[in-house]
């Protein structure tokens, strides 16, 4: 297989040198791993094979380093917010209107501090979902859109920061852990989750690299020592859409779930999916369809 090069050194190229890893305070199961990750190249196999999935995290990944660079000049627009934003499922529906709300000079200016900040990761999240308008009234309506709101400018400055640099930043999207929620791919990978009313974890980045230490470790004992930072995501959003499709219904609603097959709901999870248009996916107004 050309994704396995054997070699024994670490799996994760190089430390996660901004985020301790903090020990996990309920385990997650090899076994169900091993479930999630045979599950993962079964479907992928018969989605072009596992290297296509590698190499559609690959390209996206690229798309944000340059377009993150843009954001440190003048030049940066809302074109390219809306370039960012296609590529971020749970936000792409949500939030390009509070963007252009706050106009582009200062939405690179979030965006510029949010990738390279001299603040700790997570005061950098925070910083940029505290940032999102919609807050000035306190009708009812208005903060249940304005949550909505704060709820997609953390996945999305989660994943800016993940692909700015997926060795040294976890990925920290709602969908792989909300403790508000209780929910999320971590807790598929907890043995007999679903006889539990809490399960103990937070939101703090070093949970989330606690977790990708482990799963790296996992990783490699099936022989696979490249991209494993995309890798881990994968079998991430694998978790996470294996949980999904049991469900009748789920936070991201009819358009991740409706009709579609199980790699098709993975692709779109990790905002890999492609239109076949080539158009954007991002929705302009606030108004929900």
């Amino acid at each position: 297989m050309l994704w396995f090069k054997k070699r024994p050194d670490a799996a994760l190229p190089a430390a996660a040198d901004e985020i301790v890893p903090a020990a996990l305070p309920l385990a997650l199961d090899g076994g169900v791993f091993k479930h999630f990750f045979t599950k993962l190249l079964e479907n992928a196999g018969q989605d072009g094979g596992i290297e296509n999935y590698l190499a559609a995290l690959g390209a996206k990944q690229r798309v944000c380093v340059v377009t993150l660079e843009r954001a440190r000049d003048a030049a940066f627009s809302m074109s390219d917010i809306e370039a960012l934003l296609d590529h971020v499922f749970t936000a792409r529906r949500r939030l390009r209107p509070a963007l252009e709300q706050l106009g582009a000079a200062r939405a690179a200016a979030l965006v510029g501090d949010l990738v390279a900040g001299a603040a700790p990761p997570a005061q950098r999240l925070q910083a940029f979902v505290d940032a999102m308008p919609g807050t000035e009234r306190m009708d009812r309506e208005s903060l249940k859109a304005a949550t909505k709101v704060r709820r997609a400018a953390w996945d999305f400055a989660a994943e800016l920061l993940h692909f700015s640099d997926p060795v040294k930043f976890p990925l920290m999207s709602r969908w792989v852990w909300d403790q508000g929620t209780q929910s999320g791919a971590l807790r598929e990978l907890i043995r007999g989750n679903d006889a539990m009313r809490e399960i103990p974890f937070g939101n703090d980045p070093g949970l989330f690299e606690g977790a990708r230490r482990w799963l790296a470790e996992r990783i490699a004992e099936q022989g696979v020592y490249r991209d494993v930072h995309f890798w881990i995501d994968l079998v991430l959003a694998q978790a996470y859409t294996t949980y999904f499709r049991s469900v009748t219904a789920g936070s991201l609603g009819a358009d991740f779930g409706r009709g579609v097959t199980a790699q098709e709901q993975l692709r779109k999870l990790l905002g890999i999916d492609a239109t076949g248009s080539g158009r954007s996916r991002v929705k302009k107004s606030g108004i929900e369809d």
